[in-house]
């Protein structure tokens, strides 16, 4: 495409260059029927009708027509030709100055000429550079929210997520059209959508609101720009045995009443894996107990919180006979008055 810059696009299209978008399309109508490869008499016809066909691209779209013409000159003509009746009676007060004055008539057209030059589209070696050399743009960031659950958060997780990233289309090259026709491949937007299944490692002691960065992961760059890069954005599941406080991790434990009285030994999560915690007997509902450096890490990496259970003598939701007659008999045998201060208080 970049070398038909360099031609006459409208010489090519038998128009002018002020010639309406209706009259370039009416010649190319017209271009196509005398050069199409399917009327074609020789090979000389279909490279030309090819040449046609480039042309009519530039000049209908407005944007890429703009730059042709800032490139040749068309646009400072197009600019003169509208203003023309303002310049001439410009040049007709300076020229009548200028006699005055003696001075030249020509040093009038040059300041016209420079005038229009910076007014219209500044310095035309400028724009010849920024048309021959693309801009590069990086491409944007892609955000999408991940739920994870609370031991996933204190252990870590790989997680598989689905991504739709925007990129160029390699059809029309972003160009939206082809042969001064919409893309079809991209229906004229100039990007397609890939869809895309990544696997991404979360890591230990991620919290709500937590943002994980999957680097070049985002939408894809534009002529030789970066690509953008995933966050996800992390929402731990509500648990309801395990909470975080600070770097410590808080662990509501439910015990049976047998175990409060008689101790036991019971095996919880943790994030090395699950560790095993002794219940001494007689212990209390609503007792507390530590297990020290088994918590979160704090952000510096120097201090590890703690795990800091408390018990929960929690009864079964139903018993069986057996179970209730050996109830029965340790209230016959049970001679402990736990309620003695109560009239105390």
């Amino acid at each position: 495409m970049a070398n038909y810059y360099n031609k006459d696009l409208y010489k090519i299209l038998e128009v002018e260059f002020n010639a309406t978008t209706d009259d370039i399309k009416a010649s190319y109508r017209k271009l196509v029927r005398l050069y199409h490869p399917d009327v074609a008499k020789n090979k000389s016809d279909a490279s030309k009708f090819k040449e046609i066909q480039e042309a009519y691209e530039i000049l209908t779209d407005d944007e890429q027509r703009k730059k042709y013409d800032v490139l040749h000159g068309f646009y400072k003509e197009k600019i003169k030709k509208e203003y023309q009746k303002k310049i001439d009676e410009a040049h007709n007060k300076y020229s009548k100055y200028a006699k005055e004055t003696k001075i030249k008539d020509s040093a009038f057209s040059k300041s016209i000429n420079e005038a229009i030059d910076n007014l219209f589209y500044g310095n035309v070696k400028t724009a010849k550079k920024a048309t021959q050399k693309k801009q590069a743009k990086n491409g944007e960031d892609i955000t999408l929210d991940l739920t994870i659950s609370f031991l996933e958060s204190i252990n870590g997780t790989n997680r598989k997520v689905n991504i739709v990233h925007t990129a160029p289309c390699h059809h029309c090259e972003g160009r939206k059209f082809i042969n001064g026709a919409q893309c079809q491949m991209c229906k004229g937007t100039g990007e397609i959508s890939i869809k895309k299944k990544i696997n991404v490692s979360i890591p230990k002691g991620v919290v709500t609101g937590s943002k994980v960065r999957v680097k070049k992961e985002g939408n894809s760059g534009i002529n030789g720009g970066k690509d953008g890069d995933l966050y996800l954005i992390i929402k731990v599941e509500q648990n309801p045995y395990y909470s975080i406080e600070g770097n410590n991790i808080l662990c509501t434990l439910p015990i049976t009443p047998e175990e409060a009285v008689l101790g036991t030994e019971i095996t919880i999560p943790a994030i090395d894996g699950k560790i095993n915690v002794k219940i001494p007997a007689m212990t209390s509902s609503g007792q507390k107990l530590k297990i020290p450096e088994q918590g979160l890490t704090n952000k510096s990496g120097t201090k590890k919180g703690d795990i800091i259970i408390t018990i929960q003598i929690k009864l079964p939701e139903k018993l069986s006979v057996k179970e209730k007659e050996l109830y029965e008999q340790l209230k016959e045998f049970s001679n402990h008055n736990i309620r003695k201060d109560l009239g105390n208080v």
